[in-house]
């Protein structure tokens, strides 16, 4: 279905910032236009306004991906809720330009652009594709990447619900930062191992003497 394309609206958003980093690319108009695509009505709408107020959408979409993260489906529902509220959508059929192999329309629904401003147009996009995505798959496929600093947030698509980073960058540099600690932890143990093998043949050899 159309509506599930819309849910990576909300992740661009969300991703438009590195909070650990403190970075933000989310800073012009220009910035704002690229979320949408250039063929999308609503971003010629932009305005240095939405600039401010879509920062403040992706402040309460990430607070949905993270309490999903930890697992408090209730709170997720309720952000999520919280914004489709304020921010409704238009469904519409739509399939003229697409059609089966008899020539026939493949008729599917897709969210309408008639918001006042290119921020009430992302806002409800991303909010209903998100919503989309959380009841037909469930709120553990909405995600924070595991490999700090980056915390990007994902959707889940994996056959068995196994991922954990937005990435194969991310996940290739945590099993490298993983596979350093054990190694680091079995050379403590190996030390410490011998210090205390140095250690009972000292005492062994006192008591001989």
């Amino acid at each position: 279905m159309e509506l599930a394309y819309y849910s990576d609206y909300a992740v661009r958003l969300v991703n438009t910032e590195q909070p650990e980093r403190g970075g933000d690319t989310l800073t012009s108009v220009e910035a704002v236009r690229e979320l949408f695509g250039p063929s999308q009505q609503a971003a010629r709408r932009a305005t240095d306004s939405d600039v401010t107020r879509l920062r403040a959408v992706r402040t309460r979409l990430r607070a949905v991906f993270e309490a999903a993260d930890t697992g408090d489906e209730v709170r997720a529902v309720d952000l999520l809720n919280a914004l489709m509220t304020e921010f409704p959508v238009s469904p519409q059929i739509s399939g003229h330009e697409f059609r089966d192999e008899h020539g026939n329309p493949r008729w599917h629904l897709h969210i309408a652009d008639h918001a006042a401003s290119a921020t009430a147009g992302y806002a409800a996009t991303a909010s209903m594709g998100l919503a989309f995505h959380l009841t037909e798959l469930g709120v553990d496929r909405l995600g924070i990447c595991q490999a700090r600093p980056c915390r990007n947030a994902y959707l889940d698509t994996s056959t068995n619900r196994s991922r954990r980073y937005c990435s194969d960058r991310c996940a290739t540099r945590a099993n490298v930062a993983a596979y350093r600690a054990r190694k680091r932890l079995e050379s403590q143990r190996s030390a410490l191992t011998g210090r205390t093998a140095e250690t009972s043949q000292d005492s062994t050899a006192a008591g001989e003497r």
